[in-house]
C-alpha cells in the first residue's frame, strides 16, 4: 500500500551522520520526523524534492555560536540556515543574555558587547524568560543554550578584576540551577577574557557545581590559548575531573608565531585527556579569529581587521594598519580612537588550522559573531567552507567524516537525541546540497555572501531555506541536553 507523506524527498544521496559510508534512498518526512527511508517510488508526497542525486545530510549544528540576539532579533536566521546549519549552540565563552546583570550605566561591558553594545537585549533578568521568549518566538533554527559565566559574574559581583567571595558564589551558584532547570544544557567560560581572568579555577569548580546534577557540559574559552596553553588545557580537564562532567574545548586553536605548530603538541595531550575523562573540542576553518578589538591582541597579530567600531563606525572593515596611517597616529592611539569595537586577527598558522580539523574527535562551530558590521567570514562560510574547501579541494578528509563532524559527532556530544543523524524516527532536520559545488562564498573581503551549493535547508520537517532565499518558516525549538 502507497503512503502520502508532507514531504518526499526523492532520488538522494545519503550521508546519515555517522560517518558511514552514502548509500542512494528517498526520505518521507510526516510532521516533524523521519518516518521512512529507502525506495519509495510508490508512494507521494504534498510536497516533493528531487534532488537528482546530490546529497541529503543531517542538518548541521553549529556548536560554537554567539546568536543569543539573533536568535529573537533576526528569526530567519539567515546567516546560518544559508549554510545548511539547522541548529545552534549559544552562550559561548562565558558570555551568554541571560540572566541579564544590572542595567550599563557606562556601557556593556566587553566581551558583553558581542552580543549587544547598547544594553537594550540584556532584558531577561533570568534563564527562564529568555527561554520563554525563544519558545513563544520561535528562530528558523533550534538552539541549545549555555549559561556564561561572565555573564553571572557581572550580575553578582561589584568588581571583577578579583576572585569572587563565597556569597558571591552561591549568588551565581544558584543562577546556574536556576539556569539550567529552566533549559540550559551547560555552562560556559570565557576565562581569556578581562572580567573572568581573575576567577581561579576553585571558583569556576564551585560555580559550575550545579552541572553535575544536572548533568550538563562545560564548554570553556581556556585561559590561554598560547604560550601557557598546556596549563590552561591542565586546568580545563581539572574542572571536568572535580565535576564529573564532559568539557568542551572551544575553538581549539594555537596562537602567536612562537606556538605554531603546538597543535601536534596539544592534541596529543587532549587525545590522552580523553582516555581518562570525557573530553571534547571544537574549532573554525579559517587561520584568523575574531573578538573585541585591544591593543594587546592586535600587537600579537601580523594582520588585523576592523569588524565595527562605534568610535569611528566608517572604518569597519578595513586594515587597522591603514587606519594608524591615515590618521597618522600610534596603533594604540589609533585602537584608543576606534574603542569600542571588534577585529579580525591573523596569528594563526594553516597548517595547525588542518591538523585541528584532521583530528577525528573534532567538532565544527563557527564562533560567527552577527552583530559585526563587517564580521569574520566564518559567519556565513563555515560548515560549506569544510565540505568546500577542505574535504572536496584540499581532501583532507571524505566527505562522510566531514559531514559527521558537523552533525552526528556534535548531536551525541551535547546530549541532543534524535539529532544530526538521517535516520528513521529522527528529527526531520536536513541539508540538501550539491556536493560538487558546495564552498563559502563568503570572503574577508566580502563576508556576508551566501554559501554556494546549499539547495534546501528543512528543520523539523519544515523549509526554512530554498533556491537561496528564507523560506518564511520559523520551526525552531529550544533543545534540552538528555545525557
Amino acid at each position: 500500500m502507497s503512503a502520502r507523506f508532507d514531504l518526499l524527498i526523492r532520488n538522494a544521496e545519503v550521508i546519515d551522520g555517522t560517518g558511514a559510508p552514502r548509500f542512494a534512498a528517498d526520505i518521507g518526512i510526516r510532521a516533524d520526523r523521519i518516518e521512512r527511508i529507502g525506495n519509495l517510488a510508490q508512494d507521494s508526497g504534498s510536497l516533493e524534492i528531487d534532488l537528482g542525486g546530490r546529497v541529503a545530510a543531517p542538518g548541521f549544528i553549529d556548536v560554537h555560536t554567539h546568536d543569543d540576539r539573533l536568535l529573537l532579533s533576526d528569526r530567519s536566521m539567515a546567516p546560518k540556515v544559508s549554510q545548511g546549519v539547522t541548529t545552534v549552540v549559544a552562550g559561548n565563552c562565558g558570555i551568554s543574555l541571560a540572566p541579564a546583570p544590572q542595567p550599563f550605566s557606562a556601557g556593556v561591558t566587553p566581551p558583553l558587547n558581542l552580543l549587544d553594545d547598547t544594553g537594550d537585549w540584556f532584558r531577561f533578568r533570568d534563564f527562564a524568560s529568555y527561554v520563554q521568549a525563544l519558545e513563544s518566538q520561535p528562530a528558523a533554527t533550534n538552539c541549545a543554550l549555555l549559561v556564561g559565566h561572565t555573564t553571572l559574574r557581572l550580575a553578582t559581583m561589584d568588581r571583577t578584576d578579583r576572585p569572587a567571595s563565597p556569597s558571591e558564589i552561591k549568588a551565581m551558584q544558584q543562577l546556574v540551577e536556576q539556569s539550567l532547570a529552566a533549559g540550559a544544557i551547560g555552562v560556559s567560560t570565557g576565562l581569556f577574557y578581562e572580567p573572568a581572568i581573575s576567577a581561579p579555577p576553585d571558583e569556576v569548580i564551585e560555580v559550575c557545581r550545579p552541572l553535575t546534577r544536572h548533568r550538563g557540559v562545560y564548554c570553556t574559552h581556556m585561559r590561554c590559548e598560547g604560550d601557557r596553553i598546556v596549563d590552561s588545557l591542565e586546568e580545563t580537564f581539572r574542572v571536568g575531573r572535580e565535576l564529573d562532567v564532559p568539557v568542551i574545548i572551544s575553538h581549539h586553536k594555537v596562537i602567536g608565531r612562537a606556538n605554531y605548530g603546538r597543535s601536534a603538541e596539544t592534541l596529543a595531550i587532549i587525545e590522552h585527556a580523553m582516555s581518562r575523562q570525557t573530553v571534547c573540542l571544537d574549532c573554525y576553518p579559517y587561520a584568523a579569529g575574531s573578538t573585541i578589538l585591544s591593543a594587546d591582541r592586535a600587537a600579537t597579530s601580523e594582520r588585523v581587521l576592523v569588524t565595527w567600531s562605534r568610535g569611528m563606525p566608517e572604518h569597519a572593515g578595513r586594515e587597522l594598519a591603514t587606519i594608524t596611517a591615515e590618521l597618522g597616529l600610534s596603533q594604540e592611539q589609533a585602537i584608543e580612537r576606534l574603542l569600542p569595537a571588534g577585529a579580525i586577527y591573523f596569528r594563526m598558522h594553516e597548517d595547525d588550522v588542518q591538523r585541528i580539523l584532521a583530528f577525528e574527535p573534532t567538532m565544527i562551530g563557527s564562533d560567527g559573531l552577527p552583530h559585526d558590521d563587517a564580521p569574520h567570514p566564518r559567519l556565513w562560510g563555515t560548515f560549506p567552507r569544510v565540505l568546500g574547501h577542505y574535504s572536496r579541494s584540499l581532501g583532507l578528509f571524505p566527505l562522510e567524516r566531514a559531514i559527521h563532524k558537523m552533525t552526528g559527532l556534535s548531536a551525541r556530544n551535547f546530549g541532543l537525541t534524535d539529532r544530526g543523524v538521517v535516520t528513521e524516527g529522527a528529527f526531520a532536520d536536513l541539508a540538501l546540497f550539491d556536493p560538487a559545488t558546495v564552498d563559502a562564498g563568503a570572503t574577508y573581503e566580502s563576508p556576508l555572501q551566501r554559501a554556494k551549493g546549499i539547495d534546501t535547508v528543512i528543520v523539523n520537517g519544515r523549509l526554512v531555506w530554498r533556491d537561496g532565499q528564507s523560506a518564511g518558516e520559523q520551526p525552531g525549538r529550544v533543545l534540552r541536553r538528555l545525557s
